[in-house]
């Protein structure tokens, strides 16, 4: 079945959201800086039988609310925690790729009985970083592959142009095809561009510097997820989620900081067969 897109609204935030409506199991997935709900559109159909799949649009993407400030952990997890409730759920698995990922394990601390489990996918910036490099954010702004894909662009031939040379979109298949199209949006000056903004970067940013992922063990059941061309690729990298998180599971996976764009066959069935494992466990 085909996603729906759906809003929650609330005093100071429109939320939009896809959702796949056919199963029983919460299931949240979250996509990571500057990506959309539409990146899962591949995972969410191979699941979608068993599972009750819902997709944000985080805060400052997509079609979701884009406000000059408020970027922090705790507004983004108010903002999931509030679609929940209209759902109805009391928890869900989690899935959180990049930047996402640490807001995965943050939650899982702050809130864990909302948490069944974890899937993180390469995540980024586990640890706290010195306030001292944060006079190199223009530099790693420029540095981010992903990030390049911003604009602006004189027109959407130049965009997609420069998408194509872009590690999210390595092999230009349909569904990255997609994905690029529903990120991008003509401006009022006529120029074309990402509909992630910079307020939500440079906020985002700054949160995942200022705040720690890990400082107290974590036993939610998590699952992480290297792809073989990642940005964790290192024992060190891997180092404290070993040794934070006390029921975890590693599967290495083909393709780069994308895998289910890069490789989503592959990618989709690594994350089914960690979560009807899940299911088993606890059906006996």
């Amino acid at each position: 079945m085909k996603p729906v897109r759906q809003t929650l609204s609330t005093p100071d935030m429109q939320l939009s959201y896809l959702e796949w409506n056919q199963g029983q199991e919460p299931l949240l997935l979250l996509h990571g800086l500057a990506d959309h709900a539409l990146v899962w559109c591949s995972l969410g159909d191979d699941l979608a039988a068993d599972y009750h799949i819902i997709a944000p649009d985080m805060r400052g993407h997509g079609e979701s609310s884009k406000p000059e400030k408020e970027y922090s952990f705790e507004s983004a997890i108010a903002d999931l925690e509030a679609l929940m409730n209209k759902l109805g759920w009391s928890s869900a698995h989690i899935v959180g790729h990049s930047w996402s990922g640490k807001l995965a394990v943050i939650w899982a601390r702050l809130n864990p009985q909302r948490v069944r489990s974890m899937v993180l996918i390469d995540p980024i910036f586990i640890w706290k970083i010195p306030s001292i490099f944060k006079v190199t954010f223009p530099l790693l702004y420029n540095s981010l592959s992903f990030l390049k894909g911003m604009g602006p662009f004189a027109s959407y031939e130049e965009a997609e142009q420069k998408a194509r040379q872009l590690y999210e979109f390595q092999g230009w298949s349909p569904l990255q095809q997609q994905v690029f199209k529903e990120g991008i949006e003509q401006k009022p000056d006529g120029s074309w561009g990402s509909k992630f903004t910079i307020a939500a970067r440079n906020g985002i940013f700054e949160e995942v510097m200022r705040v720690p992922g890990f400082t107290i063990p974590i036993h939610t059941p998590t699952l992480f997820i290297q792809p073989e061309k990642g940005v964790n690729r290192k024992d060190w990298q891997l180092k404290p989620y070993k040794t934070y998180l006390k029921n975890l599971q590693i599967s290495t996976v083909p393709g780069n900081h994308w895998p289910f764009l890069s490789q989503p066959e592959i990618f989709n069935q690594t994350v089914k067969a960690f979560l009807q494992d899940l299911e088993q466990c606890s059906s006996q």
